[in-house]
């Protein structure tokens, strides 16, 4: 069993759903926990303490410790505040799950724009705070573990989610960046694209299919991701007992050249440029310049 003794963790958006499942199995496994929910309804409404603290009830009926907190992750100020809450209380921050989310469905040409911008402050700003509060500590540590809640809808796009799936493939683009910054800490910083039923799916699946996707089940990634041995710049999908990883690749594609018809010869040579035979998994974004320069350099030297 993946052990978490001495571990101290948050988990935003854990009064129900995947959230709470998440902090239940990391104080079951010893870690103890910030237990964070604004208690608003799924659009983001509202707000009330209770849903975290009966979170916080079965932890501690169970043995395990554990803390409430409502702060909306959309309130800086409030999430540092919960962050002085855990350091107050156990000296230290591990594990940050960046779990919290809102669900503003429209069709694009039918979205406002403020639902569109409230989402990404749940989701991506909600992430970027929290991770710039826990960030100094885990860095004076040299130990931290960061799990951002990515989504299919954001890897590979879904009818009526545009705000949604924007927000969720940018926490895949954080997640590239603190990786590489944070390993010479220790920062280890990972994506879950869970597929579960929560009040966050309900409506969006036939009942059948609600019933094969607990949350339970992809508990097990998020404990792997957030565990002392695990990987980072990793994005797993999980759901229904089964595991995948997610990567953004590039092809090999092809050398176009300069000129006036370079836009032609593009336009004849695109089946080679997006043939995904020899694709790869760039460590950094520098090396996509990099195979670009190379290949160029090779392609003039024959000239």
């Amino acid at each position: 069993m993946i052990d978490f003794k001495g571990r101290v963790a948050i988990v935003t958006g854990a009064g129900g759903g995947l959230g709470k499942q998440h902090a239940l199995a990391l104080a079951a496994r010893g870690a103890r926990v910030v237990v964070n929910d604004l208690g608003g309804a799924r659009d983001g409404s509202g707000g009330s303490a209770t849903a975290a603290q009966a979170v916080v009830d079965e932890i501690r009926a169970a043995g395990g410790e554990a803390i409430a907190n409502a702060a909306s992750v959309t309130d800086f100020a409030a999430v540092q505040a919960m962050v002085q809450q855990a350091m107050d209380t156990w000296g230290r921050v591990d594990i940050l799950v960046n779990n919290a989310g809102i669900l503003r469905d429209k069709t694009f040409a039918k979205m406002d724009l403020a639902d569109f911008r409230l989402v990404l402050d749940v989701h991506l700003m909600g992430a970027v705070h929290c991770t710039k509060a826990v960030w100094p500590i885990m860095t004076e540590q040299k130990y931290g573990r960061i799990v951002m809640t990515t989504s299919s809808t954001g890897l590979y796009g879904n009818f009526g989610q545009s705000n949604y799936g924007a927000a969720k493939l940018a926490l895949v683009g954080l997640m590239q960046t603190l990786a590489l910054e944070g390993a010479k800490h220790d920062i280890r910083v990972n994506c879950l694209a869970p597929t579960a039923a929560t009040r966050m799916t309900e409506d969006l699946m036939p009942e059948a299919v609600l019933q094969a996707l607990k949350p339970e089940a992809v508990v097990p990634a998020m404990l792997v991701l957030a565990s002392a041995d695990a990987p980072t710049r990793t994005t797993l999908c999980a759901g229904a007992g089964s595991v995948e990883a997610a990567h953004i690749t590039m092809t090999q594609g092809a050398w176009v050249g300069f000129g006036s018809d370079a836009d032609e010869r593009l336009a004849a040579q695109l089946a080679e440029v997006t043939d995904r035979a020899g694709e790869t998994v760039p460590p950094n974004g520098s090396a996509q310049g990099s195979h670009e320069v190379s290949r160029a350099m090779a392609m003039l030297s024959q000239k």
